[in-house]
């Protein structure tokens, strides 16, 4: 028997589960044919559902037909050494078309599929949209495709067709690997398998469609749902509408699909019912999965139709009174006085859908009103409220009384400044609804004019600078100003003083005066004249010594220094140094040495004693000295009449020296001191005698 039919669809679908899978994008050479495999797991049973993703494929397997096999690979949890193979069918294909002569006239699905293995020809009628994605001019194609789809919708159809089939001999304690491979002769077309692995402890019940969404307009109905989400388990639904919310019909014949829109690429599909104003519609709907099995109802969207209103207010002028009070004028006509029930006055502080309601109930017949809380920048919109609880909103005007008040002036500045020279500013937000921004100005000394820093008004609270460290100023200063949208600018902020990381020494202190005195040195230097000096440290080397020796720590203004612990006969070197707050210590003054000479004078010598000797004629002088270095003992003598005179230098070991220059009845005084070959002399000690 012969089929030849025509089919006039009122309804636009996309290929669902498997179909998803076939591209018009790609024609069946280019692809690699391919049977692919899905499972639906029941109490009791397990449902397999196949396709090729190729027209050529699929006519080439409803001749040969499919082997379908199963291989049970464990049991009890337990993986089995070697799977056990059950073959299901060895050359599964479509039932002979005698068997579907009395299904066409019962089941549309059945004609459609029939129509498309067994027919003559195949041609559809359809919508506009439905052609733009299915490319009527390649039957192969429209065959294969219509196949699928129908084969979706109906499993028992879909067993007929050789698309589909149901394992019931199958157990709790066990898992299994089904394999549909292609019986097309390998040198005819090469088909790769399909499988899949399943076990009845996998069953899950159909999920509930899930984000309806009903939009209630004039005498029509925008349901909308995410098929996304569940586009693995639903390929397609029913929609049902009830007025009491418990009789529900369904209003869609056919299954709906997400072809019903246009933009294929939206996640939503819509669906837009006609219905009678002022009358409460309920809604739900109701997935079909590829096996035909039918989910569970999504959650109920109920609402209402409303007639629009004819007219929309249209806001025409604005007549300020003076900073903070406008009176707005609208247009609306008179006749559609009667449809409302009177005007409410919506404001925002921008151009966008977040109005407040600051007047309402305002009367029917008044096209004004006044209001006295401007502020710098106002939105305004009047919505005209309709008696059967629509309304209409006029497009917004903005309104911006003349501003002359400049905002605060900003507070709380401070600072943080790194290492390298990073400086981040923050500072209390002012609190003024038209402030525009704010100016950030910098100087790098308190009393020069404060440089900007920000082209136009910066609007966060923070601001980043970067200075540089390696300079002479050791400090940076800012103060901002805030800006409003009519440029009124605040006084400036107070002046935070940021101070830099010192990375910079002191200067050097350098010495001016220096002396040797009574065996003491004197130190005299002209200080740092870095801002930051905390001290200047003084340190001494003496004579071959390797390491410096501070011997003062100055920390007021000093700028001289006694070294009174200096020894005669040695040479002393001095540097100072200056160490500022940050810790940092300057290069060393230029260095200065000294010899201190030996000065001291050494202890008389001990002893000396002058005797008359007769018998001699002479004087002799004794003395004793236990001093060490004496280099030679001088011999001093004097009269009344003469001052005293050097007689005679001896020998550092003579001890004795006898005078024979005398005069009789002359009373002589005699002086000695030892000489040392450092240089140094002894007291001088006398002794007086008469001869």
């Amino acid at each position: 028997m012969k089929f030849k039919f025509f089919f006039i669809l009122s309804l636009i679908f996309t290929f669902s589960g498997i179909a998803q899978n076939n591209s018009k994008e790609k024609n069946d050479i280019e692809k690699k044919n391919e049977i692919q495999v899905i499972a639906r797991v029941q109490k009791d049973r397990i449902l397999l559902r196949w396709a090729v993703n190729t027209s050529l494929a699929w006519k080439k397997l409803n001749t040969y037909g499919y082997l379908i096999e199963r291989f049970t690979v464990t049991r009890d949890n337990k993986t089995l050494a070697k799977p056990e193979r059950v073959v299901l069918a060895e050359a599964f294909k479509p039932e002979p078309v005698e068997t579907w002569e009395k299904l066409i006239d019962e089941n549309d699905n059945a004609a459609i599929i029939a129509q498309a293995i067994f027919g003559e020809s195949f041609s559809v009628t359809g919508a506009d949209n439905l052609e733009s994605i299915v490319n009527l001019s390649e039957e192969a194609e429209q065959r294969f495709t219509f196949a699928l789809y129908t084969a979706d919708k109906d499993f028992e159809i879909a067993k007929k067709a050789g698309l589909g089939i149901e394992d019931k001999n199958v157990k709790q304690n066990e898992k299994y690997a089904y394999r549909i491979s292609s019986n097309v002769p390998e040198k005819e077309l090469s088909i790769v398998y399909g499988g899949v692995f399943v076990s009845l402890k996998e069953y899950e019940p159909l999920p509930k469609p899930m984000d309806l969404t009903a939009h209630f307009t004039d005498n029509s109905t925008m349901l909308s749902w995410n098929f996304k989400i569940l586009a693995h388990v639903y390929g397609s639904y029913y929609v049902e509408r009830s007025i009491d919310k418990i009789n529900y019909k369904r209003i869609t014949e056919k299954p709906y699909t997400s072809l019903s829109q246009e933009n294929a690429n939206n996640n939503r599909i819509f669906y837009v019912d006609s219905i009678a104003n002022n009358t409460s519609y309920n809604y739900r709907i109701q997935g079909i999965s590829p096996f035909g099995e039918l989910g569970p109802y999504s959650d109920v969207v109920s609402g209402k139709g409303k007639a629009l209103l004819k007219y929309v207010p249209h806001l025409t002028v604005k007549d300020f009174k003076d900073d903070s009070t406008v009176t707005l004028t609208w247009e609306f006509p008179e006749e559609g006085n009667n449809e409302i029930s009177g005007f409410e006055l919506n404001r925002s502080d921008y151009d966008d859908d977040k109005y407040t309601k600051v007047i309402k109930n305002i009367p029917a017949k008044d096209r004004s009103v006044t209001y006295n809380k401007l502020l710098a920048t106002n939105y305004f919109t009047v919505t005209a409220i309709g008696k059967n609880g629509n309304s209409r909103t006029s497009f917004p005007m903005l309104v911006q009384p003349v501003d002359s008040i400049p905002p605060a002036k900003p507070i709380g500045l401070k600072a943080t400044i790194d290492s390298l020279g990073v400086v981040k500013l923050s500072w209390t937000p002012n609190k003024e609804k038209d402030l525009l921004g704010y100016r950030i100005y910098k100087g790098n000394t308190a009393e020069e004019e404060f440089s900007q820093l920000t082209v136009s008004p910066h609007e966060n609270n923070t601001f980043e600078d970067k200075v540089i460290l390696k300079s002479l100023n050791s400090k940076v200063y800012y103060r901002i100003i805030a800006v409003d949208y009519r440029y009124n600018m605040s006084p400036f902020s107070e002046t935070l003083i940021v101070k830099k990381p010192d990375i910079i020494p002191p200067a050097s202190p350098v010495f001016t005066k220096y002396e040797i005195k009574d065996g003491a040195v004197f130190l005299e230097w002209a200080n740092s004249q870095s801002e930051d000096v905390k001290s200047h440290q003084l340190y001494r080397k003496e004579n071959n010594q390797e390491k410096w020796e501070l011997i003062w720590n100055g920390t007021d203004k000093s700028e001289a220094y006694q070294d009174k612990k200096a020894k005669e006969g040695s040479t002393y070197r001095y540097a100072i140094y200056a160490k500022d707050e940050s810790g940092l210590v300057s290069k060393p003054s230029p260095e200065v040495a000294f010899f201190v000479p030996n000065y001291t004078v050494k202890p008389a010598v001990k002893g000396f004693f002058a005797q008359a000797n007769t018998t001699t004629k002479s004087i002799d002088l004794s003395w004793s000295y236990d001093e060490t270095g004496v280099e030679s003992f001088e011999i001093y003598k004097a009269t009344n009449a003469e001052p005293l005179q050097l007689i005679q230098m001896v020998k550092p070991e003579t001890r004795k020296l006898s005078d024979p220059t005398l005069t009789i009845n002359t009373t002589y005084k005699y002086g000695i001191r030892a000489l040392f070959k450092d240089g140094r002399m002894s007291k001088m000690d006398f002794y007086t005698v008469k001869f």
